[in-house]
């Protein structure tokens, strides 16, 4: 049964009459909660659209202290980080940076998650799991460098190098080539497909299970829970993709020298022989801090919207 599909309660209805001459008879009788309208191609593009930059919004901080974790030990400026616990990491942004920095990079944070959203929902109401993991190695591909470019402006600390969107890619074409603009693309590329299957089949699954036991919770609730539920599942899959990406993207980044030159599995090497196994986990706490909200409000939001747009009359 899916979670966006209808569910039916069947009612038994007897009626005994005595010495009447009436036999008895039981009835079984289907009831069927309102359905929503379908909505169109743009809606959903919209609702999917709006879900991922209100998402991403709402968890940027954390987001952004995942990123300064993820890149421990990349090089000597990130070393002081080693001992540092998520609380102080974030005392010293609004210490040092300021309150806005926990937002940096937001922008183009948001541009990036606006098509990316917006297609991996589409695909996820038209296909399925499967369409929706093949989608999402379409929009991740094609939104990619907009991926790296929040990445290095996230990244940035005390010292600005990228002063925004364009400056940052023209900065990258102009030093690292256009290809410059695809580093880490092939992790991202590997674990994308896997982290939107098991997250949408995760999240199908609880929402059917929610509104089989509980159907009369609110849309809310159940999408905040479900949500939360596939974002830690699909996370704790894809996380070490995830760093290695992240790794990956900041090779070469305001002038540095390059760390792993053997690309995907060399990058893994590095890592697993400098950092250990668990180097392929650091900087999950706060990930699973930003994910259970972020992947919850990315789904209510999302299905609010429907509730919202389907109610609209149509012209």
């Amino acid at each position: 049964m899916s979670a966006i599909g209808k569910m039916q309660t069947e009612a038994r209805v007897g009626v005994v009459v005595e010495g009447g001459g009436l036999s008895a008879t039981t009835s079984s009788v289907v009831v069927e909660p309102p359905r929503q309208r379908q909505i169109g191609t743009a809606s959903q593009l919209l609702a999917g659209g709006l879900a991922g930059a209100v998402s991403k919004t709402c968890t940027a901080p954390l987001a952004r202290l995942t990123i300064l974790f993820q890149i421990q030990g990349m090089h000597s400026d990130a070393s002081r980080l080693e001992k540092a616990s998520i609380w102080r990491e974030a005392s010293r942004i609004a210490r040092e940076e300021g309150l806005r920095a926990f937002w940096k990079g937001n922008l183009v944070t948001i541009a990036h998650r606006l098509p990316y959203s917006s297609i991996s929902f589409y695909a996820f109401e038209r296909y399925k799991n499967v369409g929706g993991g093949l989608a999402g190695v379409t929009a991740a591909s094609a939104t990619y460098p907009l991926d790296l470019v929040r990445t290095r402006l996230t990244a940035q600390t005390n010292v600005i190098y990228y002063r925004g969107i364009f400056h940052s890619l023209r900065t990258i074409c102009k030093e690292e080539g256009f290809l410059g603009l695809y580093k880490g693309l092939g992790p991202t590329l590997l674990g994308v497909g896997p982290n939107l299957a098991i997250s949408f089949s995760v999240y199908d699954t609880a929402r059917s299970y929610w509104q089989l036991h509980r159907p009369q919770d609110s849309i809310i609730l159940a999408s905040l829970a479900c949500g939360s539920l596939s974002g830690v599942a699909s996370s704790t899959v894809a996380y070490p993709l995830d760093l290695v990406r992240r790794r990956m993207q900041l090779e070469g980044a305001g002038g540095r020298a390059r760390v792993y030159r053997t690309g995907l599995v060399g990058t893994l090497r590095h890592i697993i022989r400098k950092e250990g196994w668990l180097g392929l986990y650091r900087g999950i706490l706060p990930e699973y801090y930003k994910v259970v909200p972020s992947v919850g409000i990315v789904f209510m939001t999302y299905e609010k919207l429907k509730q919202i747009l389907s109610s609209i009359p149509e012209s």
